[in-house]
């Protein structure tokens, strides 16, 4: 065995005893009717095959989750790289003075807690004496329950979502923003290009591999939505918040049909994985495209 294996050995070791045998063993799991009675008695298990997955798809549950989770992703997502990527804009630009300053302002979210982003947010939307709804009252519009109406409570938490998350992908984003020579943007001053002439045709271009990153990062994380619910909605009203996480927890945890529940996990596995996918490849190729254009 080579020097540098027996270096790497260790490494190797707990990264299969920790990830890989744990893994293996949820998909064992999945393929099994693992409830709270096995857990007493191992003997009363029974391999199942395929039944949890084809009674998760007939679920009405799963597609009510899985709608909340795509549209959470859809539209999360996107904004929140969107956002990202503005503030990064801004934050480099010479129009911004302090810039260490707003940096830290605009990552703090990152790093607060959850309950208390909760507790400042849920007195954000509360129905009667919530900011946002007195802002409509001062312009006339009636107050809307933001967490108890189903047609509000996810796009609320989406807002939230991208609040607190926006700060990490800025960082990214200025990183690479950083990475660009300034000579080119000086060449394309020499050639008369405007400040979004400069944008369009340097900086997108440019930026295009790590806005791939950042997005296949964000929609991994945003397909793994569980704490904001959780937190503040406990999956309603009516369902409109629960998402496939929370409902997996839930089959897990609070009904104890881990079978069921370690079926989810790979089903969301596999659609994560899909998507991931796709969006990398699209990324890749538009960025291809771009770069040989410029």
């Amino acid at each position: 065995m080579s020097p540098g294996l027996w270096f790497a050995a260790p490494a190797l070791a707990a990264i299969g005893l920790f990830f890989f045998v744990p893994v293996a063993a949820a998909l064992g799991l999945s393929l099994t009717d693992f409830d709270i009675y096995a857990l007493a008695d191992p003997g009363t298990l029974r391999f199942v095959g395929l039944r949890n997955y084809a009674e998760l798809l007939r679920d009405p549950v799963f597609w009510t989750a899985f709608r909340n989770t795509a549209f959470f992703v859809a539209v999360g997502a996107p904004l929140s790289v969107a956002v990202s990527l503005g503030a990064a804009l801004l934050l480099q630009s010479r129009l911004v003075r302090w810039k260490g300053l707003f940096r830290t302002l605009y990552f703090l979210p990152v790093v607060t807690t959850l309950v208390a982003v909760a507790v400042v947010w849920r007195y954000l939307y509360h129905p009667r004496v919530g900011l946002l709804n007195q802002a409509l009252g001062a312009l006339g519009a009636p107050p809307v329950d933001w967490l108890g109406d189903p047609r509000f409570a996810l796009p609320a938490l989406v807002v939230l979502a991208v609040w607190k998350n926006f700060g990490f992908n800025m960082v990214i984003f200025v990183a690479g923003l950083q990475a660009i020579p300034e000579r080119l943007y000086e060449a394309a001053r020499l050639d008369g290009a405007s400040r979004s002439q400069e944008l369009l045709h340097v900086t997108l271009p440019l930026l295009l591999p790590t806005t791939s990153f950042v997005l296949v990062m964000t929609l991994i994380g945003h397909f793994q939505l569980f704490a904001e619910p959780y937190v503040m909605t406990q999956g309603g009203p009516e369902d409109a918040t629960r998402s496939l996480v929370l409902l997996m927890y839930e089959q897990g945890f609070r009904w104890w049909s881990l079978g069921q529940a370690a079926a989810l996990a790979f089903v969301l596995f596999a659609i994560v994985l899909a998507v991931s996918l796709a969006a990398r490849a699209a990324g890749l190729l538009r960025g291809g495209a771009a770069l040989g254009r410029a």
